[in-house]
């Protein structure tokens, strides 16, 4: 058994180049050994927002508070609210963050392949994410 004292993780600033707004990462555990599983909690301020990207093996959500974003490339803005689960399969691009008016915490969860959990492109314009706010 390993208990991880979680004061000892700082938490730091999500890096403008992959999120729009303000956004603070909390990490909880990185892959290591037999699990290639990392997780972090992430809390964007309203109208924070991810890159799009994608996860070789797919990524999963569970939002901890507030109302939040998430797009599909090709689908509809959807709101989740804490309690919801979201699942993006291996290499579906997307983005999720905080609606527009309201702040969310998420946990996100994902697998490493070769070394990799995530492959960032370009930012969610406010054109693209505007809609979300009519």
């Amino acid at each position: 058994m390993e208990i991880t004292d979680g004061c000892t993780l700082p938490s730091y600033e999500g890096p403008e180049e992959y999120f729009t707004g303000s956004t603070r990462i909390d990490p909880l555990f990185d892959a290591q050994d037999a699990s290639s599983a990392a997780a972090a909690s992430v809390t964007f301020e309203p109208g924070a927002r991810t890159a799009w990207h994608t996860h070789p093996l797919g990524q999963r959500l569970i939002v901890t508070s507030g109302c939040g974003l998430v797009q599909r490339e090709g689908g509809e803005i959807t709101q989740i609210r804490a309690g919801d689960v979201v699942w993006f399969p291996p290499g579906e691009k997307h983005w999720h963050g905080a609606s527009p008016d309201k702040a969310m915490t998420h946990i996100a969860v994902q697998e490493e392949q070769d070394g990799e959990a995530v492959t960032w492109l370009e930012h969610v314009s406010d054109e693209e994410y505007g809609p979300a706010s009519e």
